[in-house]
C-alpha cells in the first residue's frame, strides 16, 4: 500500500503541473505576448474557466500526502517553513491579480493587478522548482526526521546548503522556461490573430533553451546526487522514461515547425509528465532524501500512515478522483476551442 499510495501522490502531483502548469505560463507571457488590454483580457479568458479548478489538484494532492505519509508532511512543511509562506502569499497575489483586474475603471489599477499576476506566476514556478530541486537534492535532517533550511547560504549543495543554491536555482529555471513554454503553446492553441502569432513564435524560440535546460538539469543531478541512477541500473526498463522526455521534445519542436498547436500543447504537456515520472522513478522508495549522512531518508515506509487507513482510504479516494476527473472532462469540453471577447462572460 504505501507504494501504491506513492504513486497516487505522484500522480496528482503531475496533474498539478500539467495542468496549472499552462496557467502558470500564462501568466508569466501575459505582459509580453499580449500588447493591449483586449489582448490580455484574451490571455485571461483563456484560462478563466479553468485556471482556479487547476488549483485544486495541488490542495488535494497536499491533503492526500497528510493522509497517507504523514511524517513526511510533518518535516517538510516544518523545514521548509519560509518558502511555503512566500508560495502561499504568491497564491493570494495571483489570484487576486486575476479577479481584480476588472473591478476598478481605472488603467493604473489594471495595470498594477496585471503585473501582480504575472510576477506572481513567475516567482511561483521558480519556487516550484527549486521544491523540486531541493527534494531530489536531499534535506539536512536531524536524528529526529526534523530540518530547517534558511532561504540561501553559500550557493553549494552540501550540508548547510539552503533553499536555494546553484542547483536548486536551476531546477528553478527549468521549471520557468517548461511552464512558460507549456503557456505558449496552450494560448497558440487558444487564441487568434497577433496573440496567438506571438504565443507560437515565444514557444518556437524558448525550445532550444529548454532542450539544453533539460539536459543540463540532469547532467547536474548526476553531480549533486549521483544515487538517482541506483533505480535505472536495478530496473533498465526505467530507461524508456528519459527516451520518452526527448521524444516529446522532439515532437513539441516538430509541431512548432508544422505550425500544429494542438501537437505542441500535448507534447508539452507529455514532457512535462515524463519529467515528473523520471524524478519520482529516481527517487523512489524515498520520499525527502537526506543530505546528512549520519540519518536515513525518509521513505514511504517510515513515512506511511497506518495499513488499515491505508488500504480503505483507496475506496474513497478512488471515489472522489472519479468525480473530480469527470468534473474535469465535462470543463474542457464546455470551453473547448478558440476564445473570443464576445465568447461568454467570464468577467475579464
Amino acid at each position: 500500500m504505501p507504494t501504491v499510495w506513492f504513486v497516487l501522490v505522484a500522480f496528482m502531483l503531475a496533474a498539478y503541473v500539467v495542468l496549472d502548469g499552462f496557467d502558470l505560463g500564462a501568466g508569466i507571457l501575459h505582459l509580453f505576448v499580449a500588447r493591449t488590454n483586449e489582448e490580455r483580457r484574451m490571455v485571461l479568458r483563456a484560462i478563466g474557466p479553468v485556471w482556479d479548478g487547476n488549483e485544486v489538484w495541488l490542495i488535494a494532492g497536499g491533503g492526500t500526502l497528510f493522509f497517507a505519509f504523514p511524517l513526511l508532511y510533518a518535516s517538510s512543511f516544518s523545514g521548509f517553513y519560509l518558502p511555503l509562506n512566500m508560495v502561499l502569499w504568491l497564491l493570494i497575489l495571483r489570484g487576486i491579480g486575476i479577479e481584480f483586474r476588472m473591478h476598478l475603471d481605472n488603467d493604473v489599477w489594471r495595470d498594477f493587478f496585471d503585473g501582480l499576476f504575472s510576477i506572481g506566476s513567475l516567482l511561483l514556478t521558480i519556487f516550484f522548482g527549486a521544491a523540486l530541486g531541493n527534494v531530489i537534492r536531499g534535506v539536512p535532517f536531524q536524528p529526529d526526521h526534523s530540518f530547517f533550511e534558511p532561504l540561501w547560504t553559500n550557493f553549494r549543495p552540501g550540508a548547510d546548503a539552503g533553499v536555494l543554491d546553484w542547483y536548486t536555482v536551476l531546477a528553478g529555471a527549468v521549471a520557468l522556461i517548461a511552464l512558460t513554454v507549456h503557456g505558449a503553446n496552450y494560448l497558440a492553441l487558444k487564441t487568434e490573430g497577433d496573440l496567438g502569432r506571438r504565443s507560437r513564435a515565444a514557444a518556437r524560440s524558448l525550445w532550444p533553451l529548454l532542450a539544453a535546460l533539460t539536459v543540463a538539469s540532469c547532467i547536474a543531478t548526476l553531480l549533486v546526487r549521483p544515487q538517482v541512477t541506483n533505480n535505472y541500473t536495478a530496473h533498465p526498463v526505467g530507461f524508456v522514461i528519459p527516451v520518452l522526455v526527448a521524444a516529446s521534445l522532439i515532437r513539441m519542436f516538430l509541431a512548432h515547425r508544422a505550425a500544429n498547436d494542438r501537437r505542441a500543447f500535448l507534447s508539452s504537456c507529455a514532457y512535462l509528465a515524463f519529467m515528473l515520472v523520471g524524478a519520482a522513478f529516481a527517487l523512489y522508495p524515498s520520499v525527502l532524501p537526506s543530505s546528512n549522512p549520519a540519518v536515513d531518508d525518509l521513505t514511504i515506509y517510515n513515512t506511511a500512515a497506518g495499513s488499515y487507513s491505508l488500504t480503505y482510504g483507496v475506496i474513497w479516494w478512488s471515489v472522489g478522483i472519479a468525480i473530480a476527473v469527470g468534473y474535469f472532462v465535462l470543463l474542457y469540453r464546455m470551453f473547448r476551442g478558440k476564445v473570443s471577447l464576445h465568447s461568454g462572460e467570464h468577467g475579464y
